[in-house]
This record gives structure tokens, C-alpha cells and sequence, in this order.
């Protein structure tokens, strides 16, 4: 009697950012595992890759990198059925961290084999893919101010030399945002939007709320002072920078969708990355658009109590 030969599982893809610096750990990590096929590749040709993969049926992606690498990356899978496993190699990981998933390399990689998933939210503004977080204003400066510093003196150091500098050049600019039909005028230095309920007050500020309200969660500064502006600005965007100043005055909501027009400005913050984008800006919210490989429920409560 013939026997029967034991198929072998197919390997999942796993895309690899070179240009991430933690690349040797996650390639290092997936080899041992053995369950993966990695394919390396440059920051700008992550989406194209993963949307050649879709299209070849695979059910599940691996990416390893920072939060850019996969937003770029759930741009391409966002209302398709492949999966998405996160590998994260950045400096602060928030769609990871609020998802649960383990930073440490061989963690996340035991757990990209699993079989727990679930469909998140996403945020867009133009049709553009965002995770975590979009800002319209200061942030905006304050990225570009800080990447132009980040190579000389590191992320940290670069963040407070920004933050430094456009507390005094901050500008205020004029928005109308049209919320469930009713239209706002505001004058403002900065409007935050987070995917999912934010916390309100320090040192929380900012940070999505694990089990909260589905929602794109909006904050509109209108206070006078800059010191308080930059305190609201960093602690609800930038989330790494510690803040002591008393919280300005800002009007908070929850909305599914959100349009801001704005006089002659089209440049936002999406996922911490500069992007261009025609006003008006429409956002918009797309309840579990992504298929996410994370850690079951039992294991966040055991983890949690541990």
C-alpha cells in the first residue's frame, strides 16, 4: 500500500524594508522560523510589491518595518482578503503596540504563524491610507523640520530641536471643517485625527484607547498660547515627547467622516510621513478594512495581568 506524502504548508511572503535599521533582526528571525519566503525591499516599492502578491492570491503578507512601511503596505491590502502580519521595526511601532503585537522579533514572528485575525479601522484623507494618525499644520513643519535634523543627531534629540524651533514661528491658519453636516470655523495652528478614541488628558494625551470608540477622533487647538499649542501638538502627534505644560483649550469629536478646506495649504501628515494632497480634505473612516494577524484575547488579558 502506497503511503501518503504530507504536503508541506506554503511558505507566506514576508517583505522586508532595507532601509529599516532593524532589517538583520527581522531577516535573522523569519529565516529561523523557516515558515517564510522573504523578499527585501526599497521603502517606495512596498505597495507596488504587496499588491503584485494580492493579485497572485496570497492569503496572508508578513511586513517588517516601521509604521510608514505598514501603512504603505496596508494601502495595498486595505478591502482585499489577504491577511496582514506585522513584523515592526521602527522607533515607536504605535499600530503594533496598540494592536498588541510584540515588538520583540521573535515574538511577532511566532505570532505571524498563528491563525488569530480580525479586520480593523483605517483612516482616509483623499482616498490615502492612513493607521494611526493625520494632522494638518504644525506637525507638518515640525516632521520636516525634524527629518532635516534626524541623521545628525537621532530621532529624540531631532524631535526637541524641532519642537524648539516652530514654538516660535508657529502660524495660524484658517479651517472650516464640516462635521455630520454642520460647518465650523476655526483659526488654528494644528487639527489632529486619530483612528480610533483618543485619550484627553496627560500623559495619555493622544494615545488611542485600547477597547474605546470606533471613530476618527478629532482635536482642533484654538487656545492662545504657544507653549500650550506645542504641548497639544506633540503629546497627541509625535506621542514620544513628554509634556508638562497645561493642556490647551482644543474641541474634541468623534466623526466617521470630516472635510477640511483649507486657503492655499495641501500638505499633511499621514502615519508621521509628508504627503500632497488637493484641499479639500475629506476624511473618512473604514470600519475592519484591514485583515490584521493579532494576538488572541486571551493572550492580551493574560498578558495585561502578568
Amino acid at each position: 500500500m502506497r503511503g501518503h506524502l504530507s504536503e508541506t504548508p506554503p511558505r507566506v511572503p514576508a517583505i522586508v524594508n532595507v532601509a529599516s535599521g532593524s532589517a538583520d533582526e527581522a531577516r535573522q528571525a523569519l529565516a529561523e522560523s523557516g515558515a517564510f519566503d522573504v523578499q527585501e525591499a526599497q521603502p517606495e516599492a512596498i505597495t507596488a510589491m504587496v499588491k503584485r502578491l494580492v493579485a497572485g492570491g496570497a492569503r496572508r503578507v508578513l511586513v517588517a518595518g516601521g509604521d510608514g512601511t505598514i501603512s504603505a503596505a496596508a494601502a495595498a491590502l486595505v478591502d482585499t482578503p489577504t491577511e496582514m502580519a506585522v513584523l515592526p521595526g521602527g522607533t515607536l511601532n504605535h499600530f503594533a503596540r496598540d494592536l498588541g503585537i510584540s515588538t520583540v522579533a521573535s515574538e511577532a514572528v511566532e505570532l505571524a504563524s498563528s491563525s488569530a485575525s480580525r479586520g480593523v479601522d483605517v483612516g482616509a484623507v483623499n482616498d490615502h491610507i492612513f493607521l494611526n494618525t493625520s494632522s494638518v499644520g504644525a506637525y507638518v513643519r515640525f516632521v520636516r523640520v525634524r527629518e532635516s535634523l534626524e541623521k545628525s543627531f537621532g530621532y529624540r534629540i531631532a524631535s526637541a530641536i524641532a519642537a524648539f524651533r516652530i514654538l516660535f514661528t508657529l502660524r495660524l491658519m484658517a479651517v472650516e471643517v464640516v462635521v455630520d453636516g454642520e460647518k465650523r470655523i476655526y483659526r488654528t495652528p494644528l487639527v489632529f485625527i486619530g483612528v480610533g478614541e483618543r485619550g484627553l488628558r496627560l500623559p495619555g494625551l493622544g494615545q488611542r484607547i485600547r477597547g474605546g470608540r470606533s471613530g476618527l477622533h478629532v482635536m482642533v487647538v484654538h487656545g492662545r498660547s504657544r507653549a500650550r499649542w506645542l504641548a497639544l501638538g506633540l503629546a497627541a502627534v509625535a506621542r514620544d515627547t513628554s509634556a508638562t505644560a497645561h493642556l490647551p483649550q482644543f474641541e474634541s469629536f468623534l466623526v466617521d467622516e470630516l472635510r477640511i478646506d483649507m486657503n492655499g495649504m495641501g500638505t499633511v501628515a499621514v502615519d508621521g510621513e509628508i504627503v500632497n494632497l488637493s484641499a479639500p480634505l475629506h476624511y473618512e473612516l473604514k470600519r475592519d478594512a484591514l485583515t490584521v494577524v493579532v494576538p488572541s484575547a486571551e493572550s492580551l488579558l493574560a498578558h495585561s495581568s502578568a
